[in-house]
């Protein structure tokens, strides 16, 4: 299976992969794009099935949608057997088209300050003579890591994630474990949910200076004193 990463993408649909350098406004962005983009492709779409679309809790998506309703975004029928057919206005067509600008803006600019730090990040193995990569994480940061990764005389192994499993990720294979895969010289964290759990958990199987991730992930390297 090659499973292609989220953020490259993003032009054909919206991904809501969380990341900690995006804002509120961000946020609230891109589930209510996603809302409107989900009544639009199923106008017989729930609540649940939009919290599971979304990957949001159940009573955020029902605030959301009302949201969307009081805004006149989205109208809403009753439909047989007390369920209810949801569908976007006119308003809400206009909307959408403005909220996909505004997300693709904040992707972009995304993109755009996660690549300087991957380029940082390269800079630093070339000087430490490092050369065979390993990426922890398969998300939106792999694929630009990887995009930066050609600018550079470095040698990309694989990706390291449990739960995504044995596959591929951007041509790149994908192990459940660190002790799988073979030599390497630096461990680039790219997991963009549980960044610090990832490093204190490669910190224990690898020496933590062969363990590089971008500034924004605000990564401590110094275990934390119980009082």
């Amino acid at each position: 299976m090659n499973a292609a990463g989220p953020f490259l993408t993003a032009l054909g649909g919206i991904s809501l992969a969380e990341n900690q350098s995006e804002s509120t406004v961000g946020s609230e962005t891109k589930i209510t794009l996603g809302l409107l983009n989900a009544v639009e492709g199923d106008s017989t779409v729930t609540q649940r099935s939009v919290s599971k679309e979304l990957g949001i809790a159940l009573g955020l998506a029902n605030t959301y949608l009302k949201r969307c309703i009081k805004k006149g975004l989205i109208k809403v029928n009753q439909a047989p057997a007390n369920r209810f057919a949801y569908y976007l206005t006119p308003k809400g067509f206009a909307e959408k088209s403005r909220l996909t600008a505004e997300y693709l803006s904040i992707s972009f600019n995304f993109f755009r300050e996660m690549r300087n730090q991957c380029t940082d990040i390269y800079q630093t193995c070339e000087q430490q003579n490092l050369r065979r990569i390993i990426f922890c994480g398969c998300s939106d940061l792999t694929e630009i890591a990887i995009l930066c990764a050609k600018e550079f005389p470095v040698e990309l192994i694989g990706i390291v994630d449990v739960k995504f499993g044995d596959a591929q990720f951007s041509d790149l294979a994908v192990f459940t474990d660190l002790q799988n895969i073979g030599a390497f010289d630096a461990v680039i964290i790219t997991d963009l949910e549980t960044s610090q759990k990832t490093f204190d958990t490669i910190s224990k199987q690898v020496p933590p200076q062969t363990i590089l991730a971008p500034r924004f992930l605000n990564i401590s390297r110094t275990q934390p004193t119980l009082m």
